[in-house]
């Protein structure tokens, strides 16, 4: 959503709201001169982010009632290594997956959460979700790669992917810790900076410091959703004021209170001015579109469209240049934050944001217009531990390419998430 959330994070740029980031996720922006494969959605090179805005597009197209071409979900399902898992790109698909192709678990869980969506795929989600459960890490958690640390962003697309195939996150276990154990084991205490976030990864020292990407995909995760969450009730979640929601909760919170306290710290950093920021080195904080729409999703999944009014509004009102320049990714991202607060998709501060994103790609098979009440918000469903998924930052995304060049990536989500692209 973002990124949320995959190699797209490499090209980080969007991230920040200009072309390029997870998950949840924005396209990235290399040159855009290649030969596009047939079916492909966007104009720019997939090098670093073609699983990814695939899988958001076929995704936010089936929540708004699309038919996605066959030539589109047939380029997806194409890319899948015989393990059942996913780079974020593979030029030659007819080509073996060998020990030089650098599969990764955000673009992996990603197509399922699409391919689930759009149904009949069984046998690619099924060996998909097989090959994510055997490189589960020993906190329960997963990295961007096979055997990385296990990171925020990451862990959250994996654990939308398994509700999005009927399995409960809390039931998948490495060494006796489920995701939710990893997802808690980065969450921030109610006591100092960043209270009641989620951190990315910890730092080189081990501390924990809040990241709002991390955060939206943290409490979407907690709550047992994935990239198209939908909102709470009315009288769900948090309640009250999100802007005067506080942390609470004090030693290891259960995951229902992570995504809780999560919430609080999104809203806070939304209350004044209705977005978040991003910082590039060296320039001056703008707004950052992609992380805006992820927290809307969160927001809303976790305390109903009321909780974020403000931050939709916005969008409403200034994604528009964002997405248009950013690509399909970015258009999903809008479609899904819609989706999870019951606001119209082809009506959103004016844009259509279903004919926008159907005009990135192959034409549709068919286009459905909702009927009154398809697109409003409903209940989200917890799996969590006591009551109970391209855009990483900039300097996240840096190194991470830095990391590629010396070997392989990170060995979060360096990577969706990006936005995860």
């Amino acid at each position: 959503m973002n990124i949320r959330r995959c190699a797209a994070a490499l090209a980080a740029v969007a991230v920040i709201g200009i072309p390029g980031s997870p998950a949840f996720a924005a396209s990235p922006s290399p040159s855009g001169k290649a030969a596009l494969p047939d079916g492909l959605y966007g104009s720019t090179d997939p090098k670093y982010d073609g699983v990814w805005r695939q899988s958001l597009a076929l995704l936010a197209q089936h929540t708004a009632g699309v038919r996605p071409a066959a030539r589109a979900v047939d380029w997806l399902t194409g890319q899948q290594c015989a393990d059942g898992s996913y780079a974020a790109f593979r030029a030659d698909p007819a080509r073996a997956c060998d020990a030089k192709v650098m599969v990764d678990t955000n673009s992996t869980a990603a197509a399922v959460q699409a391919l689930a969506a759009l149904g009949g795929h069984d046998a690619a989600t099924g060996k998909a979700v097989a090959w994510l459960k055997s490189v589960q890490n020993k906190d329960g958690g997963w990295g961007y790669t096979a055997g990385g640390p296990s990171d925020t962003n990451s862990t959250a697309v994996v654990v939308g992917a398994l509700a999005a195939v009927g399995e409960k996150p809390a039931a998948v276990v490495k060494d006796g810790k489920s995701p939710y154990d990893a997802l808690l084991g980065l969450a921030l205490p109610c006591s100092g900076d960043g209270a009641g976030a989620f951190a990315y990864q910890p730092d080189k020292k081990g501390k924990l410091v809040a990241n709002a990407d991390a955060t939206a995909a943290g409490v979407v995760a907690a709550l047992g959703q994935g990239l198209a969450a939908t909102g709470a009730g009315k009288d769900g979640g948090a309640g009250g004021d999100a802007a005067t929601a506080k942390c609470v909760g004090g030693g290891k919170p259960t995951a229902a209170q992570a995504a809780a306290n999560g919430a609080a710290y999104l809203a806070h950093e939304v209350a004044k001015d209705g977005y978040l920021t991003s910082v590039l080195p060296g320039a001056t904080a703008q707004p950052d579109y992609g992380n805006t729409a992820d927290t809307v999703v969160a927001l809303a999944a976790q305390g109903g469209a009321a909780q974020a009014k403000k931050p939709l509004e916005w969008l409403e009102k200034h994604a528009e240049a964002w997405a248009k320049q950013s690509g399909p990714a970015a258009y999903a991202q809008l479609v899904f934050a819609a989706h999870a607060t019951g606001a119209d998709p082809r009506d959103f501060g004016g844009l259509d944001l279903v004919k926008a994103l159907n005009a990135t790609g192959p034409a549709p098979e068919a286009t459905d217009a909702p009927t009154a009440g398809d697109n409003a918000a409903k209940p989200a469903k917890s799996d969590g531990d006591g009551g109970s998924h391209a855009a990483v930052w900039w300097a996240g995304g840096i190194l991470l390419v830095v990391v590629i060049a010396v070997g392989f990536m990170l060995s979060r989500r360096g990577g969706k998430r990006v936005q995860q692209p």
